[in-house]
């Protein structure tokens, strides 16, 4: 996610940007990826910064941070109290959760500000996640939410493809044309809910005739309880954010 990052960023235009990475292999792919930037063994001071690693690393890279005007945090599951205590102070943290469409420069993100941020200190982190797709600010309470939807959302996603590959098989279908046509009915509805400009319930009309096969379709989806399974889902991954972040 970090490396996805550091890609929108350059594309937008952004430069005099480092990265830490302690690792030497790794430090040395990122070198020959991205030229222009500074790969580092160790932090530098700077006046903002991202923190993009395991949630186990994050409490050192916070440490070695202390004194950093801003730090935007994109490690999964924690906190803003335990990013603040971490920094120690003088800080300003805003906690975001992206998800990986991130990697295609189509990710969904929401942030949420600690005690000290301003509308400036948001705008930033907006700035910043806004290289890699869309960005909405939620408070910090809302993000467990965020992440049970739209941040396990695209494996949602993905398992639907899988299904209606296998059912393109089913029916007849050679693998690689129900592959090429599934993928492209999600990408080609996906787009037409954001480009429309009209609601679901709407374009889910416009498809659907009377006593015709998409109602048919509709029948059997709504009979094996797609819709509440779904529900269900999200709800799940939500509960399982709220635990992880105890």
């Amino acid at each position: 996610m970090g490396e996805a990052l550091l890609g929108g960023l350059l594309a937008a235009g952004w430069d005099d940007l480092g990265v830490v990475e302690k690792v030497d292999a790794r430090r040395a792919e990122l070198e020959a990826r991205f030229p222009s930037v500074r790969v580092l063994r160790d932090v530098e001071p700077a006046d903002a910064a991202v923190v993009a690693v395991k949630p186990n690393d994050v409490r050192a890279a916070c440490e070695a941070l202390a004194g950093t005007k801003r730090v935007l945090s994109i490690a999964a599951g924690i906190p803003i109290a335990a990013l603040e205590d971490a920094l120690g102070g003088g800080t300003v943290v805003v906690r975001a959760m992206p998800n990986t469409p991130a990697l295609v420069g189509a990710g969904a993100a929401a942030i949420a500000g600690g005690g000290a941020a301003t509308d400036a200190d948001l705008a930033w982190a907006e700035e910043v996640l806004g290289a890699v797709g869309e960005v909405v600010r939620v408070p910090e309470a809302l993000l467990d939410a965020v992440t049970g939807l739209s941040g396990s959302g695209p494996a949602y996603v993905f398992l639907v493809a899988e299904a209606l590959i296998d059912a393109g098989v089913l029916n007849g279908l050679p693998r690689d044309v129900s592959v090429k046509l599934a993928t492209q009915t999600l990408l080609g509805a996906a787009r037409l809910l954001v480009e429309s400009g009209e609601g679901p319930e709407a374009l889910r009309a416009q498809v659907t005739s009377p006593g015709g096969t998409t109602a048919a379709g509709l029948h059997a989806l709504e009979s094996a309880g797609v819709r509440a399974a779904l529900l269900d889902a999200v709800s799940a991954a939500t509960q399982r954010s709220r635990e992880l972040g105890q």
